[in-house]
């Protein structure tokens, strides 16, 4: 299974939200980052947004951030969000009727369950573990470093 271009980067720009941690996240500085139009990163964000993994602030100050903790977020629910089809051949889909064994073909419960292994393994990792994988992910990302600030006594 090939995931799309708009999966791969919803799930960045969830990593980027997660590494930059405590800040509103601006979609221009998430497009610099992977090198990807601003156009497109607002398109996935509306999907993400619906489902509550991202939140957004509206403003001149305003961004997105992460819509609940990062380790809370499983690679499978974004994929979930994203991806439209789970068919993993052509013959499965809706509006497939061609195939005389279509309703009990043993390469289509083969299929199930190699997809349902997948989503399992997806399932096991969290926004979070990406971040952790790198150490320098920061750094990579071109997010700068901050001092968080103190609330006054």
């Amino acid at each position: 299974m090939r995931l799309t271009r708009q999966t791969n980067y919803a799930i960045r720009m969830l990593m980027y939200c997660a590494a930059n941690e405590g800040r509103l996240s601006r979609v221009p500085d998430i497009a610099k980052a992977y090198s990807v139009s601003e156009l497109f990163l607002f398109k996935i964000l509306q999907p993400l947004v619906e489902h509550g993994l991202v939140q957004t602030v509206r403003g001149r100050n305003g961004g997105v951030r992460l819509g609940k903790a990062a380790t809370a977020i499983t690679i499978f629910d974004v994929v979930r969000v994203t991806e439209e089809s789970f068919a993993m051949a052509e013959c499965f889909e809706n509006d497939a009727t061609e195939c005389p064994l279509v309703d009990s073909c043993a390469l289509n419960s083969a299929l199930r369950e190699a997809l349902g292994a997948f989503f399992e393994v997806l399932a096991k990792y969290s926004i979070a573990d990406l971040i952790k994988a790198r150490p320098n992910v920061r750094a990579l990302l071109g997010i700068e470093e901050f001092e968080p600030q103190l609330a006054a006594s």
